[in-house]
């Protein structure tokens, strides 16, 4: 069966559920499910690999044993063991004291997860469709699986869950390449959503991998905090398909919850990289984790301060996204760029064009890149141009990872173009910090003095009339003759 076919025959199925309202819980219960075949076929691989590996969960709570059987229990029996035996025990791990790693991922995923089907004849039809057509241990399927999450992804996307913008594959992977992450560094998404950064830093870092200690390595420093259950879990997931098989390190938390003079030496990372929400307000107090000069309610601001606190004095580096209106933005706005000229170096702002995040938002936005240790001499501005033929972006005609050779083939070579200036820290403290800084290179339409361009339309009126009065006449003439 293919992809989009399992997926759709597991929607189809969830549709006939009374439980079940709208795209984003027939996700989520889509999830969880996936989550614990995926749990169950990575156990049968630790149980040969990882000596005296012991399952973190009872016997009778483990995939195999409750779900595998397509003739297994069904109907009122299955409900009830899911919803009053299996989900109790397993958010039991989250927090219960000398649970193994392997059993706090478990409860960290499940601690927020809820099983929304109320038939237990319809949910054995979708444990049998999973079970019978995807085999994590098999190569072929290990792809699969992550056709599968891509599915996901975009069902997730097309639910349209207001200001849940997920980042273009593009994006991710030109921040990723730019920031070149080698392994041993520590890499950290305050916002991480479903791992999209993360797992394409691992991608990047597999090239260097050689040995068991470095994958071990690569495990270590991948960190990913997100807020909400739904993107956390498949964060998770997304980790496990991606060789990260104990991913504790992506935490279920809200990062700024936590005051910002708690965060020690210990907690700086060598990068981050990340697109936090932006347009968005956090709840009353939490604005007081942070010092007087950050304090402010909206979400975007709050974390472009905990970014520059966490990176590390000497290596710390970040590539952020950030809309148009940080950039003007005045206020605790103002406060963070006068900080990132005069303590970090913010080398380049690349300036995206309207659609790239098409069709969340309209909103225009930029990719800021950082590095600790300033202060910052000058800001390259880069332009990225629409491919030829293109007005905008859109679902059909996204970004493509291709369209960004353009910045790579100009990013250590830096020369003014078309499409790239640059602007000194004098001139934009000058400006109060303003970094929306306008392409000097293109050409200015100019649109003249309002006075002259009335003067000039009376008189084409004046004409236009003038020839409608003699055109009249013409015909008047013309018709009065044939007569």
């Amino acid at each position: 069966m293919s992809i989009g076919n399992l997926i759709k025959a597991i929607q189809d199925i969830m549709r006939k559920d009374v439980g079940v309202d709208g795209d984003a819980q027939r996700i989520s219960q889509i999830v969880w499910l996936l989550f614990l075949k995926i749990f169950d076929d990575k156990e049968q691989e630790w149980q040969l690999t990882i000596p005296g590996y012991k399952s973190p969960l009872q016997s009778r709570f483990r995939w195999a044993n409750w779900a595998k059987d397509s003739e297994g229990i069904t109907g009122e029996e299955l409900i009830d063991f899911v919803n009053n035996d299996l989900f109790p025990s397993l958010k039991k791990l989250a927090t219960a004291a000398g649970v193994s790693p392997h059993g706090r991922v478990v409860g960290s995923v499940f601690e927020d997860a809820y099983n929304y089907m109320k038939s237990g004849t319809l949910l054995r039809q979708v444990i049998n469709n999973i079970e019978a057509d995807v085999d994590f241990n098999s190569s072929t399927d290990r792809h699969l699986f992550n056709d599968i999450y891509e599915k996901i992804l975009a069902d997730l996307q097309s639910a349209g869950n207001a200001g849940e913008y997920y980042t273009p594959r593009a994006v991710t992977q030109f921040m990723v390449d730019i920031l070149n992450p080698q392994l041993g560094e520590s890499v950290l998404d305050p916002a991480c959503g479903t791992g999209g950064f993360l797992t394409c830093t691992i991608e990047h870092l597999k090239k260097q991998v050689k040995t068991n200690d470095d994958r071990k390595t690569v495990q270590e420093c991948i960190h990913g905090v997100e807020k909400k259950p739904m993107p956390h879990m498949l964060a998770m997931t997304n980790m496990m398909l991606h060789g990260i098989d104990v991913p504790t390190n992506i935490r279920h938390d809200n990062t700024l919850s936590r005051p910002l003079k708690d965060y020690t030496p210990k907690d700086r990372v060598d990068i981050v990289i990340t697109n936090p929400p932006f347009g968005g307000m956090e709840e009353d107090g939490i604005e007081k984790n942070f010092p007087k000069k950050y304090q402010t309610r909206e979400t975007a601001d709050l974390f472009m301060a905990l970014i520059m606190h966490l990176l590390k004095h000497d290596t710390g580096r970040a590539a952020v996204v950030l809309p148009d209106g940080f950039l003007f933005g005045e206020g605790t706005k103002t406060n963070l760029k006068r900080e990132l000229l005069e303590e970090f170096n913010l080398h380049t702002i690349v300036r995206l064009p309207k659609g790239v995040f098409s069709p969340y938002t309209g909103i225009n936005t930029n990719i800021l890149f950082i590095k600790k240790g300033g202060p910052t001499k000058e800001v390259w501005f880069f332009e990225h141009p629409y491919p030829e033929g293109y007005k905008s972006y859109s679902r059909r005609s996204p970004l493509t990872i291709q369209e960004f050779g353009l910045e790579k083939k100009w990013w250590n070579k830096r020369k003014t173009s078309e499409n790239a200036w640059k602007v000194s820290a004098k001139e934009l403290a000058d400006r109060n910090y303003n970094l929306d800084c306008k392409n000097p290179h293109e050409v200015e339409v100019n649109h003249r003095d309002p006075d002259e361009l009335m003067q000039e339309y009376l008189e084409i009126a004046r004409q236009l009339e003038a020839a409608q009065t003699a055109l009249k006449q013409e015909l008047m003439q013309a018709l009065g003759g044939r007569a």
